[in-house]
């Protein structure tokens, strides 16, 4: 069943640069990486566009979709009615690169942190936007289960409890009937 996709997300190709700096950055701490440079440069940067284009968001009509990954794919499905946060970040380097990352949170998550992030969703603040607007549409146009079902599965409840006493009542007469 394939739903129509509301909101697609498109990513920054400056995410790779992004990668790339994260990682000399990174070896120049390691002061033992810095001859390793750019091989660790060339690396990311073949990784990095696979990556890339592996990326996908889509918001439709009930839950996100996001798919990633290279050597190891992931899809993830997140019902929006689950969403509880979708957070907006930007460090100083992803500031630098005009990156933000979007940070999803759902009810029932275990742990600390986001179940899904995000980094360079291009306008990711109108991604989030439609985001939380789709879930309170649909959270508007879905009636409280409890609340709509409440009435009726007591009455349902309610005649089954009947139905049963009255059988009880019935094998109750016919054993009474044998005895005498």
């Amino acid at each position: 069943m394939s739903e129509l996709a509301l909101k697609t997300a498109s990513f920054n190709p400056k995410v790779k640069s992004y990668w790339i700096t994260l990682g000399v950055i990174t070896c120049l701490v390691c002061l033992v990486g810095i001859p390793l440079i750019p091989i660790v440069a060339l690396i990311i940067w073949i990784v990095a566009g696979r990556m890339l284009a592996a990326m996908s968001a889509n918001l439709l009509e009930r839950k996100l979709v996001v798919k990633r990954g290279v050597f190891f794919k992931e899809e993830k499905s997140i019902p929006l009615e689950k969403i509880t946060d979708v957070g907006l970040s930007q460090g100083p380097l992803m500031r630098l690169f005009g990156l933000y990352r979007l940070s999803f949170e759902t009810a029932g998550q275990s742990g600390h942190g986001a179940l899904v992030s995000l980094l360079g969703v291009v306008d990711a603040s109108e991604f989030r936007e439609a985001i939380l607007t789709q879930k309170d549409n649909l959270a508007e146009t879905k009636p409280s289960k409890a609340k709509a079902d409440e009435p009726q599965s007591q009455v349902e409840l309610l005649r089954a409890l009947t139905y049963s006493v009255k059988n009880i009542e019935q094998m109750m007469v016919t054993l009474l009937d044998e005895k005498k």
